[in-house]
């Protein structure tokens, strides 16, 4: 059976809609009106092994925050929802991934209980006109959507397009680690359910 899923999202400030197919590669289609978060959204896809469709338009014009969280909650949904039971996946993932001059931790649990913890030295300042304010709302949206424990941590880094592209990359390293099917078959947790 392929693990996918379609959702979409339909508000006054955003429509997006995100095809996920945790069992492929390709074909991947990224599409925002947000070229930077486009560009994120694809290395994260590119060197996580997985393949997404994710169309995304919203009222950037007003704040670009709307399409960038909007669109964490519905992909974190589609990988919800795409796992299914979880029987069988690995259900943990880590990657420390290094941009240049950055180097960025993502440790991830596919628990049940979604949360983003933050930490460390993200620079705080904008790229490109988008404030890094709106990048720990994309992350906290996919985890708390995705039923994700995930912990985010800069350990270094000057240049804030090499941090938060580190980030998203690790993301997209550490969700691919957590999704693979263990051969045993069983729910990873002592409870039997996540």
């Amino acid at each position: 059976m392929t693990r996918q899923q379609e959702i979409t999202r339909v508000t006054k400030e955003t429509e997006v809609r995100v095809l996920v197919n945790l069992d492929s590669q390709s074909p991947t289609t990224i599409e925002t009106n947000i070229p930077l978060f486009t560009h994120f959204l694809t290395a994260m896809a590119k060197h996580g092994h997985v393949a997404w469709q994710i169309f995304g338009h919203g009222d950037v014009e007003v704040d670009p925050h709307h399409l960038i969280e909007d669109v964490g909650i519905v992909m974190g949904q589609a990988v919800r929802e795409a796992l299914g039971d979880m029987r069988g996946i690995k259900r943990f993932g880590q990657r420390y991934l290094p941009m240049d001059d950055a180097l960025v931790l993502c440790a991830l649990d596919i628990s049940g209980r979604g949360g983003l913890y933050w930490s460390g030295q993200f620079p705080d300042r904008p790229i490109n006109g988008i404030d890094a304010e709106v990048w720990p709302e994309f992350f906290r949206a996919f985890a708390q959507h995705g039923g994700i424990t995930l912990h985010l941590v800069c350990q270094a880094g000057q240049n804030a397009h090499h941090v938060y592209e580190a980030a998203f990359k690790a993301l997209g390293q550490a969700l691919y680690e957590a999704i693979q099917v263990d051969p045993d078959g069983d729910v990873p947790s002592t409870k039997g359910v996540l």
